[in-house]
């Protein structure tokens, strides 16, 4: 992606492994649920890969067979509420997304998000973290009828930003991700930094650019 001076370019980002370092969060919130239920917790290293999965990932990683025998809703709600009044203890921005977003910031190049994480959780989310506040566009998981792997949140964002959605680079750790910015018309970027699982093959997934932190990404632009 080269950026040409004549025409405005932007960058969209996911948000959990890609922007945040959430999985401690969510991890604790699902250890919670699973004390209340005197069940064993699971390990950082078994619950990382699936933070980008949201409430059914993290459930169903923690309750496994056993997530039938309870009401989902019951146990969503738990989680949710926990992590909820405690989701920014452990949370962190990757290393090398501060100078990334800098350098976005000082070149005048429109930037924002595009997440599948509920909107009342993002909005609770960015404001502890400065340079994420600065975003133009936040899209969250129910701000549309649609969410990734669909592409409408992509180009709802573009629409809001008033940028085409051939302009902009799309950035994210998850498969869905990679394909709601492909059917965008996007160019695309794996976030190999991210919650990527041990059986994931992202050169399979048909993105643009692979990058393994995010300063390779200014390199891009």
């Amino acid at each position: 992606m080269t950026i040409n001076n004549e025409e405005e370019v932007a960058v969209l980002f996911d948000l959990d492994g890609t922007l945040l370092d959430t999985a401690n969060d969510l991890g604790a919130a699902l250890n919670y649920v699973l004390s209340e239920y005197d069940l064993p917790h699971i390990a950082r290293e078994i619950y990382r890969p699936v933070a980008s999965d949201g409430a059914l990932g993290m459930l169903t990683l923690g309750f496994k067979e056993k997530l039938a025998d309870f009401e989902y809703e019951v146990l969503r709600n738990k989680f949710l509420n926990y992590y909820q009044e405690n989701i920014a203890h452990h949370t962190c921005l990757y290393d090398g997304v501060g100078d990334l977003l800098t350098h976005l910031n000082l070149n005048n190049i429109s930037w924002g998000i595009v997440t599948n994480k509920p909107e009342s959780l993002t909005n609770l989310l960015l404001p502890h973290f400065e340079l994420l506040s600065q975003c133009k566009v936040m899209v969250g998981g129910d701000t549309l009828t649609e969410r990734k792997p669909h592409p409408a949140p992509l180009l709802y964002a573009c629409q809001k930003i008033k940028v085409p959605a051939e302009n902009c680079l799309y950035i994210g750790d998850a498969i869905r991700d990679i394909q709601a910015g492909n059917s965008a018309n996007m160019s695309t970027v794996v976030a190999n930094w991210g919650y990527i699982k041990s059986q994931d093959n992202t050169k399979e997934w048909q993105a643009n650019y692979l990058c393994n932190n995010p300063k390779e990404i200014i390199s891009l632009l």
